[in-house]
């Protein structure tokens, strides 16, 4: 689903970083582990999370790092590798297949939707307008009822992607397509409907057969209906009329392409190093990657391209969904990579100052 539907950590404050010094990638002395930990705990101290993992990698130096619970009212701690919903970082690996599409030409990135599926959408939007978040069209996820108490009614629904497109189609766009850039979950729902209509198979295939399987991300799913996560995980919360409430257990669909996907950090990891140094994709479609523009001068091609204040340039990607926010970032050369997800619990808290912390160590 969408980097803005998770109350207390976002993708934005996971970017809001403090002013620093660069340190070339031969003089630094590394990532202070105390540091990172101390950080994990101050988010978790300040009830803006339950419990918290992250992963870091500074060159050869790789760690995990967890605090907090694995589960309300238990001492269960955070398992340092366990699966969690990764919201829009699913945006990622589905731009990662229609750029590999664009790569076999099969796919012309700046020929109209609708010249593959007729009649989708305003003839007038382009494949990698849809892919940057340029099309204009609204966000579908904005006529859902987000909010806790509202969503226990749609919490196990089945959706189907056109039924998530229709939410869209039925507003007009935001704006004209290519003039200016709005984060819309609509966006990947049309992406995902264009890989099955190219590959004739569905979406979730199509990512296990180019990105799952090459890299061995045996702990990364695309669950469908699937409501529980399996294997080892931290159990996520919200309040629901004024009382705690578990929410790890929902029907993924709603977020369908545009979020629905499982992983770990270390398989996000494998992910992004892989994607970052060129092995998923030709160096045509490496470039349109991270290539931003003057209308999206932070968002390439399903991947966020920042420049920290210390001057520092990251990729990744956020992710959110009830009960879970994800981050995955990575310098260009992968030297520097951190993947972190945070499960939410009853209270509330700003996170801002102690991932400033840990970004600020990780890549400055």
């Amino acid at each position: 689903m969408g980097i803005r539907l998770t109350a207390t950590i976002t993708a934005t404050s996971l970017l809001a970083l403090t002013t620093a010094g660069v340190a070339s990638a031969d003089t630094s002395p590394g990532v202070d582990r105390e540091v990172i930990q101390q950080a994990l705990d101050q988010v978790t101290q300040s009830g803006a999370a339950l419990g918290v993992q992250a992963r870091v990698t500074d060159g050869r130096q790789r760690f995990t790092a967890v605090s907090g619970k694995a589960e309300l009212n238990s001492d269960r701690k955070v398992p340092d590798n366990g699966r969690f919903r990764v919201g829009s970082i699913t945006k990622t690996f589905v731009a990662t297949v229609v750029l590999q599409l664009v790569g076999e030409g099969k796919v012309d990135l700046d020929a109209p939707v609708v010249r593959y599926l007729p009649g989708l959408v305003d003839d007038r939007i382009t494949v990698r307008q849809v892919l940057q978040h340029t099309s204009g069209l609204y966000n579908y996820t904005q006529a859902l009822p987000l909010d806790p108490d509202a969503f226990e009614q749609i919490r196990y629904k089945h959706w189907e992607p056109a039924e998530l497109l229709a939410l869209a189609t039925s507003k007009p766009l935001d704006f004209d397509p290519g003039t200016q850039w709005n984060y819309s979950n609509t966006n990947y729902v049309v992406a995902g409907l264009l890989v099955e209509k190219i590959t004739g198979r569905p979406y979730e295939k199509a990512v296990e057969q180019r990105v799952l399987k090459p890299l061995r991300l045996n702990d990364t799913e695309v669950p469908g209906d699937k409501a529980a996560i399996s294997g080892p995980h931290a159990k996520a919360y919200w309040v629901v009329a004024g009382q705690p409430s578990e929410i790890t257990r929902m029907n993924p669909s709603v977020a369908w392409a545009a979020g629905e996907m499982i992983s770990t950090t270390r398989d996000l990891d494998t992910f992004v190093d892989a994607l970052a140094d060129g092995k998923l994709l030709k160096p045509a479609q490496q470039k349109e990657l991270s290539k931003t523009t003057a209308v999206s001068p932070g968002y390439g091609l399903g991947l966020q391209v920042e420049t920290l204040p210390c001057g520092a340039t990251v990729w990744g990607h956020g992710g959110g969904i009830p009960g879970y926010s994800s981050q995955l970032l990575t310098s260009p050369d992968t030297k520097q990579r951190f993947e972190l997800n945070a499960t939410s619990g009853p209270t509330q808290g700003d996170p801002g100052e102690a991932f400033n912390r840990i970004l600020t160590e990780v890549f400055c």
